[in-house]
């Protein structure tokens, strides 16, 4: 590791769900900075085993949690991340910022955090141009999909967000949203004044906002952020920042600017030679797309009884087994025969079995995020056990909300990129102490990554160009 603060990791980020996190770690990596993703904030001694390590993350749960929880959660984890010493900590968010007062507040997360790292203020960005994401004067804007030709909406008449099962969007402008979750102070440098910064560079004053929100618009917009952001790092200080993987992409860009990290690391070619799994939660009309067309060229199908596993839940340990095991021999039946599978919980937000689980849940006073929990269990418990019995070589976890369940539940404990696959879902190899889990290749996906052939690429060979 040879960073220019005494060997300090560059960063360490905490992904508020799975995909996301796998998200930031792709653009780590494109950045040249060798990272690992842990389920865990792991210990220094865990770190010794990865040669040259530069950045960490942790893939969190904190997007489906009420704020008591996240408290529970984001207090213990972000302590144990100041013990680490990183230059920067990022609390890593959707680049849609799904969150609400209730249910994986951002504001909540920031008070947290600014009780331990105590900043002088919050840099906020959100903007990921490269996932078709844009921020001006304050309000986000997002292009229907990721890695995709989508025509973009402002964010709280998205098609997609603004429908979103758990915390749909009804405002774009991310400072009133902000708003309503924190009662510190939120500023905005906004596109005007960064493109004056980057013209002719001046002493940045954000007065007495306890927040700032910087707009973007461009890929070249990240790289002046990214230096306002890296000029707050101080040898016996550490920078707290928020937002989606444009923090990654900005302060990678200005990493590689400076020299600082080389530019970029190398990826070989991968042979897919077997059947593939694909287990979605997602509830996203992107992915319901997706799903039609790998069932439209030749994907088994496999629908999930979402209500008949919602009728039988009550609590953390209410799983039926007997109700998985039926659903794993179907999936080992379609593999022998060497059928790529797809098991999902929904084709979009109309879905019977969505609003039938959502009564269920409803009648037993039990939270919207219940259903992400209950599921990502589920898909989760299903693939560990297809991997114990088939040579499974490569996974496919779509759903934000519910992939950071699954991925827990099949024991994941780390992971590394070992190719890019579409912006935002990275191919990775996965560690375990579980051997029938222990490198596999999996790829997270978010509900709005991707083209409509998505899962039939996946289950092809990658070549990468070198």
């Amino acid at each position: 590791m040879e960073n220019k603060e005494n060997n300090r990791l560059l960063m360490a980020f905490y992904g508020d769900d799975f995909t996301g996190s796998t998200d930031a770690l792709e653009f780590l990596c494109k950045a040249g900075v060798k990272t690992v993703l842990f389920i865990d904030v792991p210990t220094k001694e865990q770190l010794l085993n990865y040669a040259d390590l530069q950045a960490i993350g942790v893939a969190g749960v904190s997007r489906a949690l009420s704020p008591v929880k996240m408290e529970a959660e984001l207090l213990p984890t972000f302590e144990a991340l100041k013990e680490l010493k990183p230059q920067h900590v990022h609390y890593k968010v959707c680049s849609t910022f799904d969150s609400s007062p209730t249910i994986g507040s951002i504001g909540k997360a920031i008070d947290v955090a600014q009780s331990v790292f105590k900043g002088t203020y919050v840099p906020l960005l959100v903007a990921a141009p490269a996932l078709g994401r844009y921020c001006l004067f304050g309000n986000l804007f997002a292009r229907m999909g990721i890695g995709s030709d989508g025509d973009i909406y402002r964010l709280d008449r998205h098609p997609s967000m603004s429908k979103h099962p758990v915390t749909p969007a009804d405002e774009s402008d991310l400072r009133l949203h902000l708003g309503k979750q924190t009662n510190k102070k939120i500023g905005l440098f906004n596109i005007t004044a960064l493109h004056h910064y980057d013209e002719k560079h001046f002493d940045v004053d954000f007065g007495d906002h306890e927040i700032v929100l910087f707009d973007a618009l461009k890929a070249e917009d990240l790289i002046p952020i990214g230096e306002i952001i890296a000029q707050s790092s101080k040898q016996d200080h550490i920078v707290f920042s928020v937002g989606s993987s444009g923090i990654e992409m900005a302060l990678g860009s200005y990493w590689k600017e400076k020299g600082i990290v080389k530019d970029k690391l190398g990826w070989g070619n991968i042979k897919c030679s077997k059947p593939i799994l694909v287990i979605s939660g997602s509830c996203s009309p992107v992915t319901s797309s997706q799903i039609k067309y790998a069932l439209d060229n030749g994907f088994a199908e496999i629908a999930i009884d979402t209500v008949a596993f919602a009728n039988r839940f009550s609590s953390d340990s209410d799983i039926d087994e007997n109700l998985i095991s039926i659903y794993v021999e179907q999936v080992v039946k379609f593999i022998s025969d060497g059928k790529n599978v797809l098991i999902h919980t929904s084709l979009g937000n109309d879905d019977l079995r969505v609003v039938e689980s959502d009564k269920i849940f409803n009648n037993n006073e039990l939270n919207k995020s219940t259903a992400s929990i209950v599921y990502g269990r589920v898909l989760g418990e299903i693939a560990k056990k297809v991997a114990e019995k088939t040579n499974l070589e490569r996974l496919v976890i779509a759903g934000g909300d519910t992939s950071s369940y699954a991925a827990r539940a099949m024991g994941i404990e780390a992971m590394e990129m070992i190719s890019p696959l579409t912006a935002g879902a990275p191919l990775c190899k996965v560690h375990s102490t579980n051997s029938d889990i222990n490198n596999l290749h999996v790829v997270f996906k978010g509900g709005q990554v991707g083209k409509q052939d998505f899962f039939v690429q996946a289950s092809k060979d990658i070549i990468n160009i070198k």
